[in-house]
């Protein structure tokens, strides 16, 4: 069973990430993803949404799909549902992402599994803002 890191380890991780690619993220304020980007925005992140159909979200180009974001991918945060996460893993895998980051209520021990496997550094089933609020805010 997929066990997350420490809080040490999320803090060491968290404090080298530059630039979040969001799955799933909704141009709808009141969306959980919306927030949530919002804030690690303010933060000082780089947010790149990435979800098919929109132009952009919070002022940033929007993608169709990971595959078509260019450039570096420190993390992939990722708001889609669980049967969803292996997917979005091998496309992770693909881009050459550091890391994968499975929010709230999201959980896929294989999907977590196969990228920590892969040398991606993943959590799951945590929120991103919270847990960077809480260890680095």
């Amino acid at each position: 069973m997929f066990r997350n890191p420490s809080d040490t380890e999320v803090r060491a991780f968290l404090a080298g990430v530059k630039r979040i690619a969001v799955l799933g993220l909704s141009p709808k304020p009141d969306r959980p993803s919306y927030r949530v980007s919002r804030y690690m925005q303010a933060a000082g992140f780089t947010i790149v949404p990435v979800r098919p159909g929109i132009s952009e979200v919070l002022g940033e180009t929007a993608y169709p799909a990971l595959a078509d974001v260019p450039g570096d991918i420190d993390l992939v945060d990722v708001f889609r549902r669980a049967e969803e996460v292996g997917a979005v893993v091998d496309a992770a895998i693909a881009t050459g992402a550091r890391g994968v980051w499975i929010q709230s209520g999201i959980i896929n021990d294989d999907a977590a599994t196969k990228a920590r496997d892969a040398g991606l550094f993943v959590v799951m089933d945590r929120c991103l803002m919270v847990e960077h609020a809480r260890l680095l805010g």
